[in-house]
Order: structure tokens, then sequence, then C-alpha cells
């Protein structure tokens, strides 16, 4: 097979199997499980085909797809070390997520419906690290939003995955506008939207390079990776299955927005590039404190989720993409394991999601509990572990670039132990707390497998001298210029002091402020105040739900009425349309509804003002 043979095989890979899940497997689930965890398994063998072709050289290869007179819509397929590095992530951490499903969603009724969602998302997904263009790259943004909406809302029965769902759909669409317009923009400024030929004009006419474009592409990232104003959607996609979260809300779907910035780095100026670095930063800190008032183990986990996305942006706007996506790596598969790891104790605790009400699950559940602290020492950055080598790199660019962001990053850092510390010790360490928790149980291999193998990434995930040499070029190439930066080695050695502390002193303080295997939260029942403040995420929520309610909803009803009154009553219809208005009018002078009457009261007021001033 020719590499573009392969790539082909590997992105309709998970098209077929969603299709034929859907079509003849839809209430065949344990088939259809099957049939999807083989798929992704292939999708792992067409991807390390893919790698051994590639020799370093970029495979571009494109087809007309659509033709407007002299406007062409074309797809194809870039493949070079960025996509190749996506892609062995992607691939294989959704081929352990898979496995994983399968003993975690054993006895769940709408089996086929949930592998087929995994498998149209990883449809979705290989099409945007494989796209060559924005539009290309557009079309499978929406699918993966299309498919997170569904993989979120599995639990159809429950009223908080139906709103999670809108919730994730709706405030993705609001970035994704953004995004299409700098599409738009894009074609109407550059003549293409292909990633080569725009990187070619950019390279030879600097000047071309427009801050409008890259704020409106920046926008789909904000919504996709979760960015303040536009991180409300994530800690609620929590009430999908705990897979999905892993899958979608860790590893691959908000990173991919990360991947996005990565792919069209060359069209950003300095003061978007800044704008980006100091929202990362915030972010992350922001995530850090809200994480502190939560009591449910995925939710706090969400929260993280947010503030490493925080760094990757912050190392993007600092000026090296390389990092932030060396990061994304290596966070993909701490998280990953992370998120496994809460699914196997919610598993083991018959559902129950409270820390509060778990304890002492390090004697019942041994392999889970050392493999989830394993991904807490990576998250933390944790001397030797993958997240040490990736967040280090974060904070070292930051310090040599930018004080007030690297203290913020700093601040981040001691919260992430913090919160993760209060985790583990009131979770795993202790005496049961429930009922659930008592007779928690180890889980089976298909569980526990995935876990030991990103449990094993999440310590050597990091090391790049054991990448094979295809891959990660563009973290080799800024991390050596990292290196070789002035002041590297007084700013590393600080780093690693500092962090070190960071980690340390983070994991202590909450050890001996919440006390190990809590039955209740002594932040809240001891500083309520500053507990309700952290639980409230500075009312995001509220006002967007005020602004809903009161703003856009009564916005809608105005322009519905106006489209029923001009477009469909009046250009429509014509005279037929007048007559039908005038006499629903008169009609509700005769209906007894008091609101009628009031307004009929308001109008022919205005009328006789507007006599009496002389208008008619």
């Amino acid at each position: 097979m020719t590499a573009t043979q392969i790539l082909i095989a590997l992105l309709l890979t998970p098209l077929v199997t969603a299709t034929f899940i859907a079509l003849f497997m839809r209430r065949l689930g344990a088939i259809a499980s099957y049939f999807s965890v083989t798929a992704a398994g292939l999708i792992c063998i067409f991807s390390v085909l893919a790698i051994g072709h590639f020799d370093g050289s970029t495979i571009a290869v494109s087809w007309d797809w659509l033709r407007f007179g002299t406007f062409e819509v074309q797809i194809g397929f870039l493949f070079d070390s960025i996509a190749a590095t996506m892609l062995t992530m992607v691939a294989f951490v959704g081929f352990l997520i898979h496995i994983f499903s399968l003993g975690y969603m054993q006895s769940d009724t709408a089996k086929a419906r949930f592998f087929g969602g995994l498998s149209i998302f990883m449809f979705s997904m290989l099409g945007i690290i494989l796209a060559d263009n924005l539009i290309m790259i557009f079309v499978f943004w929406e699918l993966v939003g299309f498919s997170s909406y569904m993989l979120i809302g599995h639990y159809l029965d429950t009223e908080e995955a139906k709103e999670a769902s809108k919730k994730a759909f709706i405030v993705n669409r609001i970035g994704d506008l953004g995004f299409l317009v700098g599409i738009v923009y894009a074609y109407w400024h550059f003549g293409t939207v292909n990633l080569p030929k725009l990187e070619a004009l950019v390279t030879a006419q600097p000047d071309l390079i427009n801050a409008t474009i890259a704020a409106f592409l920046m926008c789909g990232f904000i919504g996709k990776s979760a960015q303040f104003p536009l991180h409300v959607w994530l800690p609620d996609a929590m009430a999908g299955p705990t897979p999905v979260s892993a899958l979608i809300h860790a590893a691959t779907m908000v990173a991919a927005g990360v991947y996005f910035l990565i792919r069209i780095v060359f069209l950003f100026p300095v003061e978007v590039l800044d704008f980006i670095s100091y929202l990362g930063a915030t972010v992350a800190v922001y995530a850090g404190f809200c994480a502190y008032a939560q009591h449910d183990i995925k939710k706090i986990l969400a929260y993280s989720t947010l503030s490493q996305l925080g760094y990757m942006a912050t190392a993007f706007g600092l000026g090296y993409p390389g990092v932030a996506f060396f990061h994304l790596i290596t966070h993909a598969f701490f998280k990953a394991l992370l998120f496994l790891g809460a699914g196997s104790v919610i598993h083991g605790c018959h559902h129950e999601q409270n820390i509060f009400k778990m304890g002492g699950l390090i004697k019942r559940m041994p392999v889970t509990s050392i493999t989830f602290a394993i991904g807490l020492m990576a998250l933390c950055g944790v001397y030797g572990m993958s997240g040490f080598y990736s967040k280090d790199a974060i904070l070292i660019a930051s310090g040599l670039t930018n004080t007030p962001i690297f203290v913020l990053l700093i601040i981040g850092a001691f919260l992430t132990a913090g919160y993760m510390g209060r985790l583990f010790w009131i979770a795993f360490l202790g005496t049961p707390n429930s009922e659930a928790a008592s007779h928690a149980k180890e889980s089976p291999l298909t569980l526990l497998l995935p876990l030991v193998i990103l449990a094993m990434l999440s310590i050597t995930g990091g090391l790049l001298q054991l990448w094979p040499d295809s891959l990660g070029g563009l973290i080799r190439y800024d991390v050596d210029h990292l290196h070789h930066a002035e002041q590297y080695d007084a700013m590393h050695y600080f780093v690693l002091k500092l962090g070190t502390a960071a980690w340390i002193i983070g994991l202590l303080a909450a050890l001996f402020f919440y006390r190990v295997g809590a039955s209740e939260d002594r932040l809240k029942k001891n500083f309520l105040p500053i507990f309700q403040f952290l639980h409230a995420k500075l009312w995001f929520d509220e006002i967007y739900n005020f602004y809903v309610a009161n703003v856009q909803q009564r916005v809608a009803r105005l322009l519905n009425f106006l489209d029923l009154l001009l477009i469909e009553g009046l250009l429509i219809r014509g005279s037929a349309g007048a007559i039908s208005l005038l006499g629903m009018f008169a009609r509700s002078v005769h209906v007894g509804n008091l609101h009628s009457y009031v307004y009929w009261f308001l109008a022919g007021m205005l009328l006789l003002w507007l006599a009496c001033f002389g208008l008619f």
C-alpha cells in the first residue's frame, strides 16, 4: 500500500465501523463493542504503517470536492511530523480507552450506540489531524462537536446528561461561529485556505499576517479547548460515561484546539500571541481554585484539564508551539490514566463519585490506586515523570520571557498539587466512608490493562530520546531552542527547585488540612464563605443563564414576530397575509386577555400622542 492509500484506509475505517453499527448492530451491543474495538486496533496498525512510510518529508495530496464557478473546495491530507505525532497519540490512547470501555460499559443497555459514537468520534478526530485546509478542518471540527454531543448525552434518561450535552453543543457553536468567520476572511484575504499555501504566502510576505483573521480563528480554539469565557461546558460534560471523559475531555477533543493553533501558528501576530499567553495563564489559576470546591472525582479532574490546557495555551502564546505540543502529548497519557482510574474507582464503588464517600480504596483496589498515584505525580510534575519534562519546559519558557505569567503558572502548580493531594488522601487512604466504598473491589482486567500501560507512558512518555526519529520534530526543535536560550541553566535549576517545592508543599498542605480519608469537606465546614465563592466559579453560569433568559430569548421572540409579520405575512403571502394579520390583531380585541388589552391600550396612547404632536 502507498502512503496515501494507508491514510485513506486509516480515515475510513472508523466511518465504516460506525455506519455498520448504526445500520445492522443497534440491538447487538456485544458484537458492536468488539467491532468498534477491532476498528480502533486497525487504526493503530494503519498509524504504524503510515509512520513507517514517513521519511521526514511532508506527504501532501488533495482532490477536488466541490466547485462553484471559480471557487473550489478540496479535500486532502497533510501528513508531516506534527500530524504523525498527534496521530500516534490519538490512535494509541483511543485504542486503550476502547478496551477500557469493554469492561466499563459491559452492562449498558445502549452499548451499540455508545461504541458507534466512539467510532464516529475517532473518524472526526482523525479528519482534523490529517486535513490540509481550513474548510476540511472545519467540517471535521463540526463532526467532533456532533459526536461529543452524542457521547456526553449517552445517558438519555438523566436530566443532567441532557442539559450537559446541549450546553457543550451550544457553547462550542459560539466559538465555531468565530472560526467560520475567520475562514471566510482568510480566503478573502489570502485567496486560499490550503495550509501549505498559506504558510508559503506568509513566509514570502510577512506583511500579509492579519490580527483580525488570527483572532477569529482563535475562537475555534477557545470553544473546543474550553478557554475563558467559553470554559463553562467542560465540567458539566462529566455527565457522560467516564471513557468519554477520558477520550474527549482529557486526551483528544479538547486538545484539538491546541493542535489547530499549532497548525496555523504562522498566521499569528505578536499581539494575538500575547493575548493567548495571558488568557492561558489566567485559566490555569482560575481552574485550580475552582477544583477545591468540587466533590465529584470527575469534576475535579475536569478542572485540572482546564488548568493544563491553560499551560499549553501559555506556551503557544510565548512563542513555543513545540513545547505546547509536548505538554499536549504527555498530558494525554497521564490525564487519560487519571480519568480511567476514576472510572475504575466509580466502577468498583458501584457508581459512587463523591470523594468524601470513598476512603480506604488503596487496600481494596491496589492496582487502581497505584496507577492513579502515578498519574497524579505526572500531573504535579514530580521529577522523572512525563509531566515533569513538558511542564517544566513551559515554566522555564515563561521564566525566561514573561515574569507575570511565570508567577501565575507557579501558583497554578501549587494549586494543582493541592487539589490532587486532596483527592488522593481522601479517596484512597483512611477508612471507607460509605457502604459502597466498604464493598469496593478491584476492577477486571479489561479495565486494569489500559491503566497499567498508561501508567508506564506517564513515566516514560516525556523522554524524547525514547521517541522514534519520525515523531516529535517540532517538539525537539523548540526544546533544543529553549536549551540554548540565554540564562537557561540558571532558570532550569530555579524551576527545578521551585517546581519540586510546589508539589511537595501542595501535597503536604492538603494532607494536613483535609486529613486522610476525611468524610466531610473541612474547607466547607470551617471556611464556608470561601468555599461558596470558589463553588460559584465567578458566577459564569448564572450570568449566561440570565443573559439567555432575559436578553437572547426576548430578542429571539421579537425576531420571530417580525419574521411572521413582515417576511411570512406581507412579503410572501402579500395581500392575503395583510388581511390575515389584520384579522389576527382584530381578534385579539375580543379574546378577554388582559395582556392583549394592555398592549392595545399602549398602542392607542402612542397613536394619540402622535396625533397631538401633529405627526399625522
